[in-house]
């Protein structure tokens, strides 16, 4: 494929969108893409005005999507001109490009080419394009498979969207570099999840809180068939105690809570595997990548001091691109700040508190919200939790927080807001609690908290 893409004029450097569910085609158009030019995966849930935006942004020269579907990326690829070809399987054991005009040679890609092309969430701001080199995306496939110990003998569930860092590098490359096995379900489905671990032997997965949550909507006891499975893990999105505590319980392994973000090519963080201690509340130590904490003036702090997460490494990007004021503010002194408020405790394991543009500021006093949605997830009425601040006259913000039920209960309100008072200090106590269906989430299933905030704000009394 990599060989019809250069065929359809893809040099080194050029940009290849794809919009594909995941699968066998996906995965290797990704591949081919990084050889022949560089891999630009976007969301196939995104709109006309996105895909718009998005293929503009990463400057895409082509785009490939299913034989079926996408119309709103083919539309927004035919109204800025970029050719279009399908990718579907030929056979049961083959994806290939539909209506390449011919093949032409590729190299080896170097180790400093760009290989993969995305975007930050823009969950703090307009979406920051990042790229990674196969270097960046090598060494945290390392970093991964020494962590988890990966083999040949590991099959690998994925059930994370391929078009994000946390499925493509943790459950797919990690997994191809090990030799081992995935398994790639088109989407996560909660009804034939448990069914799919049995039948291909998974030894491991991953994915975000809330696929951990609807897995185990219906089990209270261990699922058949799961003999060899040996851990689970969960990142992208903050771990629960409570849940980590449910997961254990019922699947009888290790969870092992991880940190990643897309700029450091995923993992930075993990809770190591037996025998070695995982802490509940905490990511782990650094995995092959440098952590500290530093002030606002670029100071490293010492062990338990609160700050921001900072990070240093060989898989960490040396700055986005054409973004220099982004860069500015990201870099200090060849450390990136990950935006992130946190801790180093004393053997070295990270704790996290909060997205610092999320903390919640009432007469001065900083308000980290995860401390609050992770006493409400302690209740046993609570599904769901997440605090924010809410304009108040006098405070500036006061503590609000968006609470799903597991089951409709009157007086719910006033029972949370007690349990709240007996455990949280009176200036962290929510004063309105919103009991709401769902909550939203971006496509890798991470809290929009700052939508939360911007829609419930107003509701505020």
């Amino acid at each position: 494929m990599a060989e019809k893409l250069a065929g359809s004029g893809i040099r080194p450097g050029d940009r290849v969108a794809s919009v594909m569910p995941n699968g066998l085609p996906m995965i290797v158009s990704f591949l081919a893409a990084s050889i022949a030019g560089t891999a630009a995966p976007l969301n196939p849930a995104y709109r006309f005005d996105e895909f718009c935006f998005y293929l503009e942004d990463t400057a895409a020269r082509l785009l490939l999507c299913p034989a079926d579907g996408a119309e709103d990326a083919r539309r927004a690829a035919e109204k800025m001109g970029i050719p279009v070809f399908a990718v579907e399987m030929a056979d049961s054991s083959t994806a290939h490009m539909i209506g390449s005009p011919g093949t032409a040679s590729v190299g080896t890609p170097a180790p400093d080419d760009i290989a993969l092309v995305l975007h930050t969430s823009g969950s703090t701001g307009r979406p920051k394009r990042v790229p990674l080199k196969h270097r960046n995306l090598a060494v945290s496939c390392r970093n991964i498979v020494d962590t988890y110990q990966l083999s040949p003998e590991d099959i690998s569930l994925c059930v994370m969207p391929l078009f994000h860092v946390h499925g493509l590098v943790a459950s797919t490359l990690s997994t191809f570099l090990s030799g081992g096995t995935v398994v790639v379900p088109a989407k996560f489905n909660p009804m034939s999840f448990w069914r799919t671990a049995r039948e291909h032997r998974a030894t491991w997965y991953s994915c975000v809180p809330t696929i951990h949550q609807l897995s185990l909507a219906r089990q209270n006891e261990r699922p058949e068939g799961l003999e060899r499975l040996r851990f689970v893990r969960s990142c992208s999105s903050a771990l629960s105690p409570a849940l980590m505590e449910k997961i254990e319980n019922i699947i009888g392994v290790p969870v092992l809570e991880a940190y990643g973000m897309t700029e450091a090519s995923h993992q930075m963080c993990s809770n190591p595997l037996p025998p070695s201690a995982r802490k509940a509340g905490s990511v782990g130590p650094g995995t092959g990548v440098s952590i500290s904490i530093m002030d606002e003036d670029g100071n490293h702090l010492k062990t338990g001091e609160l700050g921001e997460v900072v990070i240093q490494g060989p898989n960490v990007i040396q700055g986005y691109e054409n973004n220099p004021e982004a860069n500015a503010k990201s870099f200090t002194n060849g450390w990136f700040r990950t935006g992130d408020q946190g801790k180093i405790d004393a053997d070295g394991y990270l704790h996290l508190t909060a997205r610092i543009k999320e903390l919640i500021v009432r007469g001065g006093e900083k308000i980290a919200p995860l401390e609050i949605d992770e006493i409400l997830l302690s209740h046993p009425a609570v599904a769901e939790a997440v605090a924010f601040g809410a304009p108040h006259p006098a405070w500036g913000e006061e503590v609000a927080v968006a609470v799903v039920l597991r089951e409709p209960q009157d007086g719910a309100e006033a029972v949370l807001l007690s349990y709240c008072r007996e455990r949280l200090a009176d200036f962290k106590c929510p004063k309105k609690i919103h009991i709401v269906e769902a909550i939203p989430r971006t496509a890798t299933g991470k809290i929009q908290r700052r939508v939360v905030a911007a829609t419930l704000s107003g509701a505020q009394s």
